[in-house]
């Protein structure tokens, strides 16, 4: 059973392969702002594709507010790279493996495949927000392809986070 991750706490340690070579490790990341972890749910997924698609176009935006940025799936490395390639994902970082003991550490929803075209397992969406002590900031989780936040809504709330140093919510024990 995965469990409930607070705002405000250390994110769980992630490191992981990156199509193309090299490693991402949250714990080596050094944004101005935050590091911006977004799980996919992987090659077989035409909703993750727009998405990421999506995360392209505004990428150097992120960039520009002073994010480091991620996109990360159960998948292999070939299928990974498959998609990097096929959805045109440029500079995009995209990683590769992660495993159930991840998935679980991140709080991440897990489905198994009912389709021929899906991985045997693969998480559901998930997309964070770590500020540069590594806590976390934004926690956003989803059990369905199709909910997921709104890139160009969350990059347009940047600003005012930073300014008025709003803090992490959601961080009251119940």
């Amino acid at each position: 059973m995965s469990q409930k991750l607070m705002p405000d706490t250390r994110a769980p340690a992630l490191k992981l392969p990156l199509v193309g070579g090299g490693t991402f490790d949250l714990a080596a990341e050094t944004p101005e702002n935050f590091t911006m972890v977004l799980f996919y749910r992987g090659h077989h997924c035409p909703v993750c594709k727009g998405y990421l698609g999506g995360l392209v176009n505004l990428l150097g935006d992120f960039e520009k507010s002073g994010f480091s940025v991620v996109a990360a799936s159960m998948n292999d490395e070939a299928l990974a790279t498959q998609s990097v390639n096929e959805w045109e994902l440029g500079d995009l970082r995209v990683a590769y493996g992660v495993t159930m003991e991840d998935a679980k550490s991140w709080g991440l929803w897990v489905s198994k495949a009912f389709k021929d075209v899906e991985a045997d397992f693969f998480t559901e969406p998930g997309l964070f927000w770590i500020k540069p002590d590594r806590s976390l900031y934004l926690v956003d989780i989803s059990n369905m392809p199709w909910a997921r936040p709104d890139l160009r809504n969350l990059l347009s709330k940047v600003p005012y986070a930073l300014e008025n140093k709003y803090p992490a919510r959601g961080t009251f024990p119940v």
